[in-house]
């Protein structure tokens, strides 16, 4: 007998792994019977199959003591496990080979994979791109390529990121030598660019350019893709040298431009949507990869539009009529205009040379006056067509903007789109028979209208203006006009001048009592004045006729004085 217990001593030893019969399932730990005198406890947690355990299976289990505090053996299935195993992947796997196992956990810097024993897989080997969720990965399966093994530690670091990465070169290296142009292959969008898009073939990574992702306009890519996305795509170009592979996506429908004429022929009224202003025009899109431009000058007939912004909103949908095709550079002139009747087409029927016209003023600028005469349709009044009498410095003199007038029609240029129009017009002329109207010598009435320093301008009956020069208003030396002078004024004064060629009458309130014989002397001092002087040149001139005169007075005061 006690040899027996010798023998059975022997065969019990610490770190033996010995098997074991399960004989009862407690809530903390199973006992499991290895035949020595006393059984074994083994904590619950390290059955991972517990829910399939019951009494009566056999397991192996590590010895790791033959008798604790309470008499029993301690005993470890994991234990056991892993020296079955570790001997087990040292003999089939050496650094560089390959084994299966279920991930485990996630712990510092990686996950924990169980292979029959525990391993290492860091985060940066779990997949190609890292991974944002490692807890993800627990409780899967995969295989694993083992790239380092420390016996002494008893620890091994696995990569599934080499395997996949393997897997991908063998992948491209067979899609390289079976893909050729024209093939359409599946892909998913693995990386959106400003230039484009990279789309992963199972193995190889296309750029899907952005010019090749639409016949028609868009800013980027990603208002056509998003990451993720599985496509079909064209393989338009392939360089198996340097392993590149050019795809596209608008080859897998017709170039809309191969038959372009036949669909949008020239005089054709289209709708499209406006997808961009310029300043010099707004691009329309008839349909996907048509698009055509309506230029500014191509908007209206008779407005002119700076920008087309200022009647065009992008994203609005507006008519137009084809104009011109060039399919070699995919351009198509669009008009607006167009769609309406050109109303200078009919301008010079409509508004002959003499007509009488009503309307409103709408712009006044430095050089005349704007009336409308239809809607889109203007007549331009020049300032010197205003008066035959005033001289009008700006339209804004006598008109203002709102004003309903009456005008004639002088001029009609349709190519130029110009109606030139005058109120003068509307009566005669009076310096045509100025001389029905004033003499030398009348005597007129009028009051003053404006003051200026050699002077004073009076209205006269016919919307004449009459020029009382500064030395004309008085006997005595006047130094400043607006001293004896204001407008608004009633004055009484004698015609001293009529000048035709220059359009002007001379006036002199002080030789409104001379005797004929003075105004006769006053009437050769005036006729030293030249024609085409200026109003400022017409001072000098009365200043020096003045002088001349004063010294002839002298010299017979002199004469005079002599003589007695």
């Amino acid at each position: 007998m006690e040899e027996a217990l010798k023998q059975s001593e022997k065969r019990f030893a610490v770190g033996e792994i010995v098997p074991g019969t399960v004989i009862e399932i407690r809530p903390k730990e199973v006992l499991v019977d290895i035949g020595y005198k006393s059984e074994g406890v083994i904590p619950i947690t390290e059955f991972e199959d517990l829910p399939n355990l019951k009494v009566g299976d056999v397991v192996d289990v590590l010895i790791e003591r033959l008798e604790d505090r309470e008499g029993m053996v301690v005993l470890s299935r994991e234990k056991a496990e892993f020296k079955k195993n570790w001997q087990r992947i040292l003999t089939i796997c050496n650094e560089g080979g390959t084994i299966e196992g279920k991930v485990k956990a996630v712990v510092k810097g990686g996950l924990l994979v169980n292979i029959g024993v525990e391993a290492f897989l860091p985060s940066s080997q779990v997949d190609i791109t890292a991974p944002r969720n490692l807890s993800s990965y627990v409780g899967n399966t995969y295989r694993f390529k083992v790239v380092k093994i420390n016996q002494e530690r008893q620890n091994i670091v696995l990569s599934r990121r080499e395997l996949i990465e393997q897997e991908r070169n063998e992948r491209r290296a067979k899609l390289l030598a079976e893909m050729m142009p024209g093939d359409i292959r599946k892909g998913t969008v693995k990386n959106i660019t400003d230039f484009g898009a990279f789309i992963d073939l199972n193995g190889l990574d296309g750029l899907l350019h952005i010019t090749d992702m639409s016949w028609g306009r868009i800013s980027h890519p990603s208002e056509m893709l998003k990451v993720g996305q599985e496509i079909d795509v064209v393989v338009l170009e392939i360089n198996r040298e340097k392993e590149r592979v050019s795809l596209g996506l608008k080859q897998k429908t017709p170039n809309p431009w191969d038959s372009i004429e036949q669909k949008y022929p020239v005089g054709a009224h289209v709708k499209g949507r406006v997808v961009n202003l310029v300043p010099y025009g707004a691009f329309v899109e008839l349909e996907p990869g048509v698009e055509g431009l309506v230029h500014v000058t191509e908007l209206s007939w008779t407005k002119r539009i700076a920008k087309p912004s200022d009647v065009l909103k992008q994203g609005e949908e507006i008519e137009a009529v084809v104009l011109g095709i060039n399919r070699e550079e995919q351009k198509i002139s669009l008009g607006v205009r167009q769609l309406t009747p050109n109303p200078w087409e009919e301008a010079e029927l409509k508004y002959p040379k003499g007509t009488r016209v009503k309307g409103k003023i709408r712009n006044l600028t430095s050089y005349g006056a704007f009336l409308e005469l239809e809607e889109g349709l203007d007549g331009m009044i020049h300032v010197s067509d205003l008066s035959w009498t005033r001289k009008i410095n700006h339209p804004s003199e006598v008109l203002k903007k709102g004003d309903e007038v009456e005008a004639v029609v002088l001029e009609v240029d349709k190519i130029n789109q110009r109606i030139s129009l005058g109120i003068k017009q509307l009566t005669e002329d009076p310096w045509e028979n100025i001389d029905k109207y004033y003499r030398v010598g009348d005597l007129v009435t009028g009051k003053v209208t404006k003051l200026a320093s050699f002077g004073a301008f009076v209205g006269l009956q016919h919307d004449i203006d009459g020029l009382v020069h500064i030395s004309q208003v008085s006997e005595e030396r006047v130094d400043k006009i607006k001293n004896v002078l204001s407008v608004g004024q009633e004055v009484t004064a004698r015609v001293i001048k009529i000048d035709r060629s220059e359009r002007r009458i001379g006036l002199s309130i002080k030789a409104a009592n001379y005797t004929p014989e003075q105004l006769k002397a006053e009437q050769a001092l005036l006729d030293q004045l030249k024609p085409g002087e200026d109003l400022v040149a017409l001072q000098h001139a009365f200043d020096a006729a003045d002088e001349a005169r004063q010294a002839e007075e002298s010299r017979q005061s002199d004469e005079t004085k002599d003589k007695e």
